[in-house]
């Protein structure tokens, strides 16, 4: 009896978390708030889907999800967060700082998880990321501190650039932060910054189109919900114009140049960590909002090719990732 109680203990100990904690048989109600459209956002909800299964939530089990999006247009974005709050959901999990803002400005009760956003505190989301106030947790990043570096690996590529033009989106909160630290880094270069919005997707065109008249030689694309959903669009129009471009890395992996940031998909299925606490009881303010520490350095070979550019090989040695 005894051996038995001891290899009992013992597959008990090696179990995955997932399966000795399960959750427990209720419905869960998760409420998400999507400032882009479905298509845009699928890769990232597809890890947030994935987090939570490993996690031991089944959908249509244990676990609904009732999903609202704004397609793009953030004015839209407090109607569908109050429908959200009036159903009642368990929890809201949103990303980027309009969707966060808009499930803060809808509810002081429900708890919202911010999959994604850049450094929020700064744009006043939390008032700390050690113990956040209010209702609000998740995972942030140094959004302008990032833009800014991309300047630098653009300037480290190509070290004749002098015009570099940034794709922002002027609905965005955040972007005022961001601009600030790209103008503070450009002075410091001897770059020209040439500011380029889009507010949804139907103005990405005539954005390029704006900096190409002003003759950039370069475009670093900014972090934004909108943007970030129309990753393959904003690559192809870098091509079309023969624009080397930067951003997250997912964008190297659409076909731009190269590529400097977190990894936003890994951050959503993150996100499923703070949702399961949050569901087993645990206070937002035992919930550490946790900010992203590691950057990928991506370069896309096969664009530098379509380009006619060469990329410098301590750039090529310093890349986390090279596609050929």
């Amino acid at each position: 009896m005894r051996r038995k109680l001891l290899i009992a203990f013992a597959a008990a100990a090696l179990a995955p978390t997932a399966l000795r904690a399960q959750p427990s048989g209720k419905m869960h109600r998760i409420g998400y708030l999507g400032p882009t459209t479905a298509a845009g956002a699928a890769t990232r909800i597809a890890a947030l889907r994935a987090g939570l299964r490993e996690l031991g939530y089944a959908e249509g089990k244990n676990l609904a999800i009732e999903f609202r999006w704004a397609d793009d247009h953030y004015e839209l974005l407090p109607k569908l967060a109050s429908e959200l709050v009036r159903l009642k959901v368990d929890v809201i999990v949103t990303h980027g700082t309009p969707g966060t803002r808009a499930a803060k400005q809808a509810t002081s009760t429900i708890p919202i998880v911010m999959a994604t956003a850049g450094d929020a505190v700064l744009v006043g989301l939390v008032a700390s990321l050690a113990r956040p106030e209010g209702n609000v947790t998740g995972s942030t990043f140094f959004n302008p501190e990032l833009a800014a570096k991309r300047l630098e690996v653009l300037r480290d590529t190509f070290p004749r650039i002098k015009r570099i033009a940034v794709l922002q989106n002027p609905g965005n909160p955040a972007m005022g932060p961001v601009l600030r630290e790209m103008e503070q880094s450009a002075k410091a270069l001897k770059l020209e910054l040439l500011q380029a919005g889009a507010r949804v997707p139907e103005e990405l065109e005539s954005a390029f189109s704006a900096m190409a008249a002003k003759h950039a030689e370069a475009v670093v694309a900014v972090e934004d919900a909108m943007l970030n959903g129309n990753i393959k669009k904003i690559a192809e129009l870098a091509a079309k114009h023969k624009l080397p471009a930067i951003g997250l890395p997912e964008l190297a992996e659409a076909g731009a140049l190269m590529a400097y940031g977190v990894d936003l998909v890994q951050m959503f299925r993150r996100a499923a960590h703070f949702v399961d606490k949050i569901l087993k009881g645990t206070k937002l303010t035992d919930l550490p909002v946790e900010r992203a520490s590691k950057f990928e350095l991506i370069v896309n070979l096969k664009t530098a090719k379509a380009l006619g550019v060469k990329i410098p090989n301590e750039i090529l040695l310093r890349a986390d990732k090279v596609i050929e």
